[in-house]
């Protein structure tokens, strides 16, 4: 008997026939439930959204709308897994880069270096200058325990601060000291035929005003040569003695989370003698004195390419007289030179141009910093008029 929808002669030969033949054991396992289909990446529009003009048969499902993975029951909880996953990554990423902006250690931009100020006091003998050979100067003098070069600058004890590590705070006072030799031991440099040893240490923003005081020296407490190195006056005094004599400290502090500075306190002694006439005598020497103070600023630029800003100076230069200009280099008073009671250089306050900040400023020589009177044979002063 024919069923319902065969072929009226029966289904021909060659030709499978019953829904047996069409289920293979390929989608025997394959349920076609309401969970498959919702996982189908494709979507069928319904015959009411194809009606729409140039309607898409069907859509893509993304995996935001919960089709990303296939399989029963775990298509709309697998989106929600992936929207809080890339949500917290998101999140993480945004925590990372607002620490990073918020660090504490992180440098912050600063400004330019500022200007130094300086202030070169001369202090005027209050007796008359002894002469000698330098080793006995040197012996009867203050300085006789002083270290010599640059073994007079020692370095303290180093420790970290809240913002620098032990590291970056060595590499401060390296810096410092490394500018108290070039600046106040360096030959080249207290004989004024070069500069550049002292140049090559200072922060960028500090060079204008540093070749502008080697060019045009001026007492405005600016640009004195002498508040940023120790210089002789070529024609009046060169050294007679390479061995400086040297003491003093530093001291380090933090003065902002980027801001390192180093505080300078040494005393030089120097062994000069007349720079021209005739050749000096062995015993035609004598002793000058020059206290420097400086103030070093440090940032972590600065830190790393190993290079100071002069902020400060304090300067006291001894004997010279108090009338003779210290600001393009120092003048001092040799070998028998008596004491002087000429004042400063007079000031003009109606007279143009950059008025001289340090004049007036003029000390005494303490007599105790001087060696004793017996020692070598200072030539006599000459008659009093």
């Amino acid at each position: 008997m024919a069923v319902p929808g065969d072929p009226p002669n029966g289904t021909p030969e060659g030709i499978g026939g019953g829904d047996e033949e069409f289920r293979s054991d390929e989608y025997r396992s394959v349920v076609f439930d309401e969970d498959f289909v919702r996982a189908a990446r494709l979507q069928e529009f319904s015959a009411q959204e194809r009606m729409g003009e140039h309607a898409r048969a069907v859509r893509s499902r993304s995996f935001w709308s919960g089709g990303g993975h296939p399989g029963p029951r775990r298509g709309s909880s697998a989106a929600r897994q992936g929207r809080l996953i890339v949500l917290c990554i998101t999140l993480a990423l945004a925590a990372a880069v607002y620490m990073g902006l918020r660090n504490p250690y992180v440098a912050p931009v600063v400004g330019r270096a500022e200007a130094l100020s300086s202030t070169v006091v001369p202090l005027a003998p209050s007796e008359p200058v002894p002469g000698g050979r330098p080793a006995d100067l040197y012996a009867s003098s203050p300085a006789a325990q002083y270290r010599i070069g640059a073994a007079g600058i020692a370095l303290p004890a180093v420790r970290h601060t809240p913002h620098f590590t032990d590291h970056q705070v060595l590499t401060a006072l390296s810096i410092a000291k490394d500018y108290l030799v070039q600046s106040s031991l360096d030959p080249d440099v207290l004989a004024a035929a070069a500069t550049r040893p002292v140049r090559v240490l200072l922060d960028p923003d500090q060079l204008t005003q540093f070749d502008q005081s080697m060019a045009s020296p001026a007492g405005d407490g600016r640009h004195a040569v002498t508040g940023w190195l120790v210089r002789f006056d070529p024609a009046t005094a060169v050294l007679a003695d390479s061995r400086v004599r040297v003491s003093g400290a530093l001291a380090f502090a933090e003065t902002s989370p980027n801001v390192l500075e180093v505080i300078t306190d040494h005393t030089f002694v120097y062994a000069v003698h007349p720079a021209t006439g005739q050749p000096a005598a062995v015993d035609g020497a004598s002793l000058f004195t020059v206290r420097r103070e400086l103030r070093l600023r440090f940032d972590r630029d600065d830190l790393t390419a190993r290079r100071a800003e002069l902020a400060s100076a304090y300067v006291t230069a001894g004997p010279q007289a108090c009338s003779a200009d210290p600001a393009q280099g120092f003048r001092p008073m040799l070998a028998g030179a008596g004491p002087t009671t000429v004042g400063p250089a007079a000031s003009d306050p109606y007279a143009s141009g950059r008025p001289r900040r340090t004049a007036g400023l003029c000390g005494v020589l303490a007599p105790t910093a001087t060696p004793e009177q017996d020692v070598g044979s200072a030539p006599e002063a000459g008659p009093a008029a």
